[in-house]
């Protein structure tokens, strides 16, 4: 019986240290739940530069995109890549603008749950809550740079497009730093934010959608 459950252990410490090398499992999360939920109370803005990788399973090089990313509570996101392509997604509240070369878009959450479900993992990947979201399970792994919170979807809709999503947070300001998204299809698409400027002053323009 002994000899069964040390296997146990070691096989579950295996497929951890397999998954997220580096991380192991928080047992006790509200320590680091307080913590980062304060830090988050506290960022009104956020600035930063972005790389984005999107790995397709149908290809055998990573996309990688550049941008620039801007964050104003309470939901407002800029998100406008340079490279290699312009390509503009701007969220306010619960109405979503898209332009590309070719054209432009505009949405409005309210007309449209999945999307809505999507526009609120975007916003509350950034701002933290979606720790807390009634969408997902979490699990939290420590590293020695970072946390990792692993979210897991609980809703039907939202396994059909996420198999979970992993939020990285930096150890030194409490701020999400890479953002994980994978898909059932194991597709997935990697944002890390660079050069990070928190509580700087924005305008609203930044965000309007006209």
């Amino acid at each position: 019986m002994r000899s069964v459950l040390l296997i146990c252990i070691m096989m579950i410490a295996f497929a951890v240290k397999a998954q997220y090398a580096g991380y192991k499992p928080v047992s006790e999360t509200s320590d680091f739940k307080s913590r980062f939920v304060a830090v988050s109370q506290k960022t009104n803005t956020i600035k930063s530069d972005f790389v984005q990788e999107k790995n397709l399973s149908l290809l055998s090089e990573k996309i990688v995109s550049n941008g620039k990313f801007w964050f104003k509570k309470e939901n407002l996101v800029r998100m406008e890549y340079t490279q290699p392509f312009q390509y503009l997604m701007v969220i306010n509240g619960t109405d979503v603008y898209i332009k590309d070369s070719q054209k432009e878009n505009k949405i409005s959450a309210r007309s449209n749950k999945l999307f809505q479900q999507i526009n609120k993992v975007i916003v509350d990947c950034v701002n933290g809550n979606a720790l807390d979201s009634r969408d997902f399970t979490a699990k939290i792994f420590e590293g020695a740079n970072a946390f990792l919170a692993e979210l897991t979807p609980v809703n039907k809709q939202m396994k059909s497009m996420f198999r979970n999503i992993n939020i990285y947070i930096d150890k030194k300001e409490f701020a999400v730093s890479k953002i994980e998204m994978h898909e059932p299809s194991e597709d997935n698409t990697v944002i890390t934010f660079r050069n990070r400027e928190l509580n700087t002053l924005l305008a609203d323009a930044l965000f309007a959608i006209h």
